[in-house]
């Protein structure tokens, strides 16, 4: 299961303006700690930035699952309830879940979440969907941890 990690890093960026500004962008990366997480950020974009920049800060996530299409270039967290039947009260209850959806827009973040939930068995219903403001997600990557373990 992965451990996912908000990383914010701050650097000066040249807008279409021609304008240098410093901004802060959100990634999220799969990582076992915190450390690792840094790490992690600071090796998928130094090929990216060029410049000082710095993690301004991480934490940990609630995402537990990620449904992918490389078509789309936005990320969407849906928040999902997951309804079960107290088996003593007979009383529903509602656990909730997140699940960032990576897709082109609204709808197809919709379509693309209900592909994605078609093996479950478990009743839920979506209770919202919204635009996260994430760059880009790095999820595990074995052949970058063993280039790191032969340095």
């Amino acid at each position: 299961m992965a451990n996912w990690f908000e990383c914010k890093v701050r650097y000066d960026k040249m807008l279409e303006t021609g304008i240098q500004k410093a901004v802060t962008e959100p990634y999220l990366v799969d990582a076992l700690s915190f450390t690792e997480a840094e790490a992690r950020i600071i090796e998928e974009l130094t090929p990216f930035i060029s410049g000082e920049y710095t993690v301004a800060a991480v934490k940990r996530t609630n995402i537990t699952e990620i449904f992918w299409d490389e078509t789309g270039d936005k990320w969407y967290n849906v928040k999902t309830n997951f309804i079960t039947i107290d088996e003593k009260t007979a009383k529903e209850k509602k656990t909730s879940s997140h699940i960032l959806v990576q897709a082109s827009e609204f709808k197809n973040a919709l379509d693309t979440f209900m592909e994605g939930m078609k093996g479950t068995l478990a009743d839920f219903e979506i209770a919202t969907i919204a635009e996260t403001p994430l760059m880009d997600v790095f999820k595990y990557n074995k052949a970058s941890d063993e280039k790191t373990e032969q340095k």
